[in-house]
């Protein structure tokens, strides 16, 4: 199954131009090195509406089966990554985010500062991963195995059921 991705980076300086982006850069050579499609990329200064616009136009208009941010997901008084995907998300996914958090108490104990959120804005899954490329990554390898199915039933795909035991 090849899956449509979006990749947004939440970065009040990248979006100043005054540090290069390296966590979407390194979020979209794993997606492709899987054979997925990253049909679009962008970074966002850490503002409530305009992650909020890109991840509405995202889901709703690009139609991207899942959408991952990377950023804004810490105790800093302007991450607020987890806030305006809760604002655009129609159901949470909270399993998600903590098995990110599990999988990386077993790396860090500032896993638990992780403020993270995923969740479905219809057929879309979007996904917060930290912001820093290493992080982002290891959270990703998380969740990697469910995404595929995950789409599926999003999608309403018949197959989504066949793996299911009785």
């Amino acid at each position: 199954m090849t899956l449509r991705v979006g990749i947004l980076t939440v970065s009040d300086r990248s979006a100043r131009g005054q540090r290069r982006d390296a966590s979407g850069p390194a979020l979209k050579e794993k997606i492709l090195s899987l054979g997925w499609l990253v049909s679009e990329m962008g970074v966002v200064p850490d503002d409530l509406a305009a992650i909020q616009v890109v991840l509405e136009k995202w889901a709703d208009g690009l139609a991207l089966d899942v959408i991952l941010t990377t950023g804004g997901t810490g105790f800093s008084p302007r991450d607020i990554t987890p806030e305006a995907t809760q604002a655009v998300i129609e159901r949470p996914a909270p399993g998600l985010a903590e098995a990110m958090r599990a999988a990386s108490l077993q790396i860090t104990p500032h896993a638990m500062l992780s403020r993270g959120a995923a969740g479905i804005r219809g057929r879309t899954l979007i996904v917060n991963l930290p912001g820093s490329p290493r992080a982002a990554l290891e959270n990703l390898a998380v969740i990697l195995p469910v995404l595929p199915h995950a789409v599926q039933l999003l999608q309403e795909d018949l197959q989504a059921e066949s793996g299911h035991q009785i």
